[in-house]
């Protein structure tokens, strides 16, 4: 399976694995298969008896993952989604059913999300140093910035679900980046259920899906890591038994130009990297693609606007917000059922 680099759009919420039980059945056991995708590690923990199916698995989901790599990411040229945003302004495209679920998905979260979330943002992210074209060490220049903004918004990409077809009004340029590991996870998943497996967790990227339990009846457990670019500690464990799990953060992947710090997170509202406290957000979802962006929108919005507007819509989020010591966390009502007690502090 060919490797290819994605942008990070969101951070890593690690694993959290207990020692087995002596008094659990030694035929009951959490097996494993693990590999690279998207520019990063996708791995498969579930509960089974049955060892000789592994390999079938492993093989079944390497396929699955190199097809979504090809329908969807920015970093192979002949990929779906790259000959779509190369084609000229005004054509239409027929799309492949797994571009078609993702494409409905993200016009509905950028409607629900009034635009914080957006999959037209590409040239921007581009422009900042964050895509495909590489990085950059000085921001770009005012009138850049405006020129591209001017090619951005979901308004100018008009789908058609009977025709199963997606038209361009301009020169957009469409990046996943921010929904499409999410959704990778999920068909993960379903690969999983189709086998008649209910306990599991699997991962891309640090994004997360899990359902059931571990032997023992022990929930999955995930750290969610301290917001800081130069440690790797727990900030807050989660127990969950099932849905998608996605964080989104600002504190791994910028630059600085002057002392200034440009994350590499682009509000589509503004064009310009964000600037505010809110440091990380964790959301909880049915399906992985809509934590994942979700997560996205909330850190595009900010620690106010965000928490206020996930209050609005009942999603579950944990935001962890900079201080002038450390940091700061608070999350959403529906997200308590979830939180264990922290290593990190709150």
């Amino acid at each position: 399976m060919r490797l290819t680099k994605w942008l990070a759009a969101s951070l890593l919420a690690v694993f959290v694995l207990g020692v087995l039980g002596c008094n659990q059945a030694p035929s009951k056991r959490v097996v494993q298969v693990q590999g690279l995708t998207m520019g990063t590690s996708f791995s498969m923990k579930w509960v089974d008896t049955d060892s000789t199916r592994v390999a079938d698995v492993q093989a079944r989901a390497g396929a699955l993952l190199s097809r979504i790599n090809q329908q969807m990411s920015t970093y192979i040229d002949d990929s779906e989604l790259s000959l779509i945003n190369a084609a000229q302004p005004g054509s239409r495209h027929s799309l492949s059913p797994e571009l078609l679920e993702v494409m409905v998905l993200a016009e509905q979260i950028s409607e629900q999300t009034r635009g914080a979330f957006d999959v037209t943002v590409g040239p921007l992210v581009n422009l900042w140093g964050f895509g495909p074209d590489g990085r950059i060490t000085h921001q770009p220049e005012v009138d850049q910035v405006r020129q591209l903004k001017a090619r951005v918004g979901h308004d100018y990409l008009h789908l058609d679900v009977e025709e199963a077809s997606l038209l361009k009004e301009g020169e957009q340029y469409i990046d996943l980046s921010a929904i499409a590991k999410g959704y990778g996870v999920d068909q993960l998943a379903a690969l999983l259920e189709a086998e008649g497996i209910t306990d599991y967790l699997v991962e891309i990227g640090g994004e997360l899906r899990a359902r059931g339990y571990k032997p023992g009846k022990e929930p999955w457990r995930l750290a969610i890591e301290v917001p800081h670019p130069d440690t790797r500690e727990v900030q807050q464990i989660i127990s969950i038994d099932r849905g998608g799990v996605a964080t989104s953060g600002d504190y791994r992947n910028y630059f600085e130009e002057e002392g200034v710090r440009f994350s590499h997170t682009i509000d589509p509202r503004t064009a310009y990297p964000i600037r505010h406290r809110l440091a990380s957000v964790t959301v909880i979802a049915d399906q992985c693609a809509e934590a994942d962006a979700l997560a996205t929108a909330l850190m595009v919005m900010g620690e106010e606007e965000g928490y206020n507007f996930a209050l609005e819509q009942g999603i579950k989020a944990l935001f962890i917000s900079k201080a002038k010591v450390g940091f700061e966390t608070r999350h959403t009502p529906s997200f308590a059922p979830y939180l264990q007690i922290s290593n990190g502090g709150q």
